[in-house]
């Protein structure tokens, strides 16, 4: 997926607007987990529910900065429905998309709007939040098993 400079600020925008799953929850069923930036405000928490190893839903809470709302959002449409094991693959493509190490554009989907912002060592920080918390919360479900 081959997209311009204005197309991903679009999707960034769009996502940050409009997040998906943006609410609290109470329900036992979700593991929560905060994950937060000590040089900003981006202080997200994010619930994840997790069904014989298939993650049923996402939702998240809390302040951030446009990056950091936008990644969590398009993060979570990428990853309900998907198995653990899918999931963990879509991370470290991420992750390896951020540290310039190969990885998939077609598994990323939207999130490939990032793929220029290890030029901006701060706002990668913003943008892997999610996915830190993420790999917290799926961590405690494996421990949990």
């Amino acid at each position: 997926m081959e997209i311009d400079k204005e197309t991903k600020r679009e999707i960034i925008m769009d996502h940050y607007s409009n997040p998906k799953n943006k609410y609290r929850t109470d329900d036992p069923d979700y593991i929560k987990v905060n994950t937060n930036n000590s040089s900003c405000i981006d202080n997200l928490d994010i619930y994840l529910k997790i069904k014989d190893n298939v993650i049923e839903d996402i939702v998240f809470d809390g302040e951030a900065c446009a990056i950091s709302i936008s990644s969590t959002s398009i993060m979570i449409t990428n990853l309900i429905g998907k198995t653990i094991e899918e999931a963990n693959n879509y991370i470290t493509n991420f992750e390896n998309m951020l540290n310039e190490q190969p990885y998939d554009k077609d598994i990323l989907q939207e999130a490939i709007c990032y793929e220029d912002i290890y030029k901006q060592s701060n706002r990668k920080h913003c943008a892997s939040l999610p996915y830190r918390g993420i790999k917290e919360a799926i961590s405690k479900y494996l421990k949990s098993q």
